[in-house]
C-alpha cells in the first residue's frame, strides 16, 4: 500500500432534493470519489438510488462514481450501472451464488473496476476465491441499508485480515471501508490497511466538509 488515502463521501447522507449541488460541493471540498449505494429493498431493508440518479450525478461532477450494489441478483443491473457512468461497481459476496460470474460481467467493461463487498457478519475467508478477480474490496463496518449507524468495532479486525490477504497475493486492489467513518476515528481504519474511506454523516454533518475530508486523508 502506497500510503495515499482516498475519501468517498456517501451520497446516502446527502440532501436528496439537491444531489447535483451536493456532488459539486463535495468535489470542491476535495473528495476523490462519490460513493453511491444502490438498494433494492430485499438484500437490505431500504430502497435508494438507481441508474437514472447515477446518470444525473455523472453529468453533475467530474468525480469517479463508486457504485455499491446492495441488491439481490446483481447481474440483472450491472450493465445498467456501467452504462449510467459507474467507474467502480461493487457486488456483495452474499448477494449471488455466482459471484465469479458477476465480477466477470463487470470486468468485461473497459475502464470499470470490479469490486466485492462483505457484510460485518461474513468472514474474510469468504473472499479468498475472488481476490485475484477484483480491483476493490469493500469491508462493511456497519450492517448495510441505512446511513448514520455506529461502527461495529469487532469488524475492524477484518480490515487487517483482508489487507494481509491482498498483500499475500500481491494485489493492488483498493481496500475500502464503509460504516461509522469520521475524521476522528479514520486512523482506526487506515492503520489496519484501508485506503479508501467511505463517510456519510462524518462529512455531511461536519461543520466543514473540506476540513473533515482533509483530516481523513491525513491519516495515510
Amino acid at each position: 500500500m502506497d500510503g495515499k488515502i482516498l475519501v468517498a463521501p456517501s451520497m446516502l447522507s446527502a440532501d436528496f432534493a439537491r444531489l447535483g449541488e451536493e456532488a459539486r460541493r463535495l468535489e470542491a471540498a476535495g473528495a476523490d470519489v462519490l460513493h453511491i449505494d444502490v438498494m433494492d429493498g430485499m438484500f437490505v431493508p431500504n430502497i435508494t438510488f438507481g441508474a437514472c440518479v447515477i446518470r444525473a450525478l455523472r453529468s453533475a461532477c467530474a468525480l469517479p462514481l463508486d457504485v455499491h450494489m446492495m441488491v439481490r441478483q446483481p447481474e440483472r443491473y450491472i450493465d445498467d450501472m456501467v452504462e449510467a457512468g459507474a467507474r467502480y461497481v461493487t457486488v456483495h459476496a452474499e448477494a449471488t451464488p455466482h459471484i465469479h460470474r458477476a465480477l466477470q460481467q463487470i470486468a468485461e467493461h473497459p475502464g470499470v473496476v470490479a469490486g466485492v463487498a462483505i457484510n460485518p457478519g461474513t468472514p474474510a475467508q469468504a473472499l479468498q476465491c475472488v481476490l485475484g478477480d477484483v480491483g476493490l474490496v469493500l469491508v462493511m463496518t456497519v450492517n448495510p441499508g441505512f446511513g448514520g449507524q455506529k461502527l461495529i468495532v469487532p469488524a475492524l479486525d477484518k480490515i487487517a485480515e483482508v489487507r494481509a490477504m491482498l498483500d499475500r497475493i500481491g494485489s493492488p486492489a483498493l481496500l475500502e471501508v464503509d460504516g461509522g467513518v469520521t475524521a476522528q476515528n479514520a486512523r482506526e481504519f487506515t492503520a489496519r490497511g484501508a485506503n479508501l474511506l467511505v463517510s456519510g454523516t462524518g462529512i455531511f454533518r461536519a461543520p466543514d466538509a473540506a476540513a473533515a475530508i482533509a483530516a481523513m486523508k491525513a491519516h495515510g
